[in-house]
């Protein structure tokens, strides 16, 4: 993405983790045992070369908001952060040596990267969160905050499900319908609907003026590749969770 930053994706290899929680899974909220989560932590840490407090995941509800980060989180009681970090899909900071990110299994997870300002966000993007354009609505926060333009934002989509794996109900297709996305362009129609919602979030990044050499899509399917990626779809939800992080150097 650039030299001042570090972006990732963990995999399935290597962690704690047990059964579908095997093996890298960072997540508190899914269900797997704490020890294995707090093992992955420190272990993440250390393969950062930052503090495990450092490492902020909120706790998603596939909704649209975002929280800034600042030196205020770091402030409170473990249970405090907690609490600060309840209810949000996005994290946006700018400051240095902190990793902000978001967990994913299926859903696409998405990462901006605004050098003008110094500022990053991690976005997650499950198929509620598309339509309501949460990553529209990161940008238009970076933007309150920092002053970034979309102009100058570098974007990465990281690992989630593919078309071709993305069944949907009518409903689900409906609601991306009613929302006005341009459905010959992400819905392609099998024995059921199929939505792309990798390029349904790239074309979003591009409405909003990022440019389309500063997007970089990982092509990874997690349903295709599950024994390196956590599907909920081939999994289960009561599974682990992909990390998708990015830090300002």
């Amino acid at each position: 993405m650039a030299s001042q930053v570090m972006a990732f994706s963990t995999t399935r290899h290597g962690g704690a983790g047990k059964g579908s929680y095997a093996g890298f899974n960072l997540n508190p909220y899914c269900g797997d045992d704490p020890t294995a989560v707090s093992a992955n932590r420190a272990a993440l840490s250390q393969e950062l070369r930052l503090p495990a407090e450092r490492i902020v995941l909120p706790h998603q509800v596939h909704g649209d908001r975002c929280l800034a980060i600042t030196g205020n989180l770091f402030c409170l009681s473990e249970q405090g952060q907690m609490a600060a970090l309840d209810g949000y899909d996005a994290l946006m900071t700018q400051l240095r040596s902190t990793c902000v990110g978001v967990s994913t299994a299926d859903c696409i997870p998405v990462l901006l990267y605004d050098p003008s300002h110094d500022a990053v966000a991690a976005v997650h993007a499950g198929w509620r969160g598309t339509v309501q354009r949460i990553v529209v609505k990161t940008l238009q926060a970076m933007g309150r905050a920092y002053g970034t333009r979309a102009a100058d934002v570098r974007a990465v989509i990281g690992p989630g499900i593919s078309l071709p794996n993305f069944e949907v109900g009518q409903e689900v297709y409906d609601r991306f319908a009613e929302a006005r996305f341009d459905m010959s362009r992400i819905a392609k129609r099998y024995a059921k609907w199929h939505i792309n919602l990798p390029l349904c979030n790239q074309l979003q990044l591009e409405d909003c003026g990022v440019k389309p050499d500063n997007i970089q899509a990982s092509g990874i399917c997690t349903f295709d590749r599950v024994d390196d990626y956590f599907s909920a779809r081939r999994l289960g939800t009561a599974s682990g969770r992909i990390y998708t992080g990015i830090i300002l150097r």
